[in-house]
């Protein structure tokens, strides 16, 4: 190795054009997916109050939250719905309608655009249960297991027979990536991907989603019999080595920036696409920090998405996706 003078690290850093030459880590519109909240009703949004600039959108505004997708370059939303009270039960079973909130979106958006964008969808039942839990409460109050991995079976079915191309469960159930596959497979849907939220952990930051899809006021305890506990990191790559194992096509982190750890060991450990969520109270926190003055909003996001992606991400989740691929298309 060199030393000073023959070598200076901050001659490719003098100019614009030498710092693009040489950088390492490359984001895009392409790299981002946008999650949308779905509520009942035509020409209704309704503004998230602890996600300032986040909506739910009805299905008929969804649509025209794909056209701008498309039209930015985002190659995929994610979808989950606000799901009506009189239409939540203990056993969560609006999960299996096929006119339910989320097939009505998902078919809506492919009559709309077609394959020009990639709809993912939300398996677990906490958008459908009266008690804001993921899976099938037994009589002590504990998630059941093997009884909730039926069901997101059919839930799963259900979504890919609307159309969906990417199944992404997030109940964290063990088992259920298997028989999902094994589903899908059974049906005919054999190029459906499934994107495994496999290492989702007991976190802090769920807050504001859980207002979005209308479960916060109703969850009975915690989940921490199924979710990871934070403090583990080994786990995790158990976890995301047997969703591998069951037929998962790309593996999640969830939440993002506080498992920036989690997500370098998947990519180094496992030759499957790496994503993660940006969740809902990150979101809140920098627009929080940007409301005070903090910091600049779209400095600190780009550097929050750079993160990801130098930490081995192919994409992230993020309600930041139109604002962060507006930047990057005006960068171009």
């Amino acid at each position: 190795m060199t030393h000073y003078p023959a070598t200076r690290m901050r001659r490719t850093r003098r100019h614009a054009w030498s710092r693009n030459m040489v950088r390492e880590t490359l984001l895009s519109p392409a790299d981002l997916i946008w999650p949308l909240f779905i509520t009942g009703g035509e020409k209704v949004e309704e503004p998230v109050a602890s996600l300032p600039g986040v909506s739910r959108w009805s299905v008929d505004l969804i649509i025209q939250r794909a056209h701008e997708a498309v039209d930015l370059g985002i190659p995929c939303v994610a979808l989950f719905p606000n799901t009506e009270a009189d239409k939540r039960s203990d056993d969560g079973k609006e999960a299996l309608n096929p006119d339910n909130l989320m097939c009505q979106a998902i078919r809506a958006i492919k009559d709309a655009v077609g394959d020009d964008l990639g709809v993912l969808t939300d398996v677990a039942l906490d958008p459908y249960t009266s008690h804001g839990q993921d899976g099938l409460l037994d009589d002590a109050g504990y998630v059941t297991n093997d009884a909730t991995v039926e069901v997101l079976r059919g839930q799963a079915l259900n979504q890919a027979n609307a159309g969906a191309d990417i199944i992404a469960p997030s109940d964290m159930m063990d088992g259920r990536i298997g028989a999902i596959r094994e589903a899908l497979e059974g049906d005919g849907h054999h190029n459906v991907q499934i994107m495994a939220y496999a290492a989702k952990y007991a976190s802090a930051f769920y807050g504001p989603f859980r207002d979005a899809v209308g479960s916060g006021g109703l969850l009975k305890g915690d989940k921490k019999t199924y979710q990871m506990d934070p403090a583990n990191s080994d786990e995790a790559l158990r976890e995301i080595a047997l969703d591998i194992d069951e037929g998962a096509d790309s593996v999640m982190v969830k939440p993002g920036l506080a498992y920036l750890d989690i997500i370098l060991r998947a990519h180094q450990n496992f030759e499957v696409p790496v994503f993660a969520y940006q969740v809902s109270g990150e979101y809140a926190m920098l627009e929080a920090a940007a409301s005070v003055g903090a910091g600049d909003r779209d400095a600190l996001l780009m550097e929050k998405l750079i993160a990801f992606k130098r930490a081995g991400c192919s994409g992230v989740l993020t309600y930041h996706a139109p604002v962060a691929a507006r930047l990057l298309g005006a960068k171009q």
